[in-house]
């Protein structure tokens, strides 16, 4: 997940698809506490919840990470990966995201920004880039 999702649950949830993800995105985190999926986080993820301005908001986010039973750290490898995602119109944090979740072989990276999910699949990576809300249906479905 990208701290777009991370934050979501604490977002101002009167909006029908804000609060809607913020339940997709605590399902997932319900199976990951369960051993039914394995939550990652990185190095890019914890850098950007320490620039996150509301102590109050990045401590529940940070608790919200403690779940995370794998912990990777982005390579050099990984930063040229993200330069080439940023050629090709992904923003600097985002690219950072994908290029660590794709070397790491995750199976699905998941985030909020409809842009990213467009961006990110015209590239044709090797991973599952999409909206929690659509991939917690499909899986849903698929079981």
């Amino acid at each position: 997940m990208d701290v777009c999702c991370l934050n979501r649950p604490f977002d101002d949830l009167t909006q029908a698809k804000v609060y809607l993800e913020a339940e997709a995105i605590m399902s997932i985190v319900s199976h990951c506490e369960r051993n039914i999926w394995i939550l990652v986080t990185s190095s890019v993820v914890n850098y950007e919840i320490s620039r996150t301005n509301d102590i109050s908001r990045m401590e529940h986010i940070q608790n919200l990470c403690t779940i995370a039973r794998k912990y990777v750290i982005m390579t050099e490898k990984d930063e040229q990966r993200a330069k080439y995602f940023q050629q090709n119109g992904i923003k600097p944090m985002d690219s950072f995201h994908l290029a660590v979740a794709e070397s790491n072989r995750v199976d699905v990276f998941l985030t909020t920004d409809k842009k990213l999910i467009n961006a990110a699949n015209r590239l044709g990576l090797k991973l599952i880039v999409a909206n929690p809300i659509v991939w917690f249906m499909e899986v849903m479905d698929n079981e």
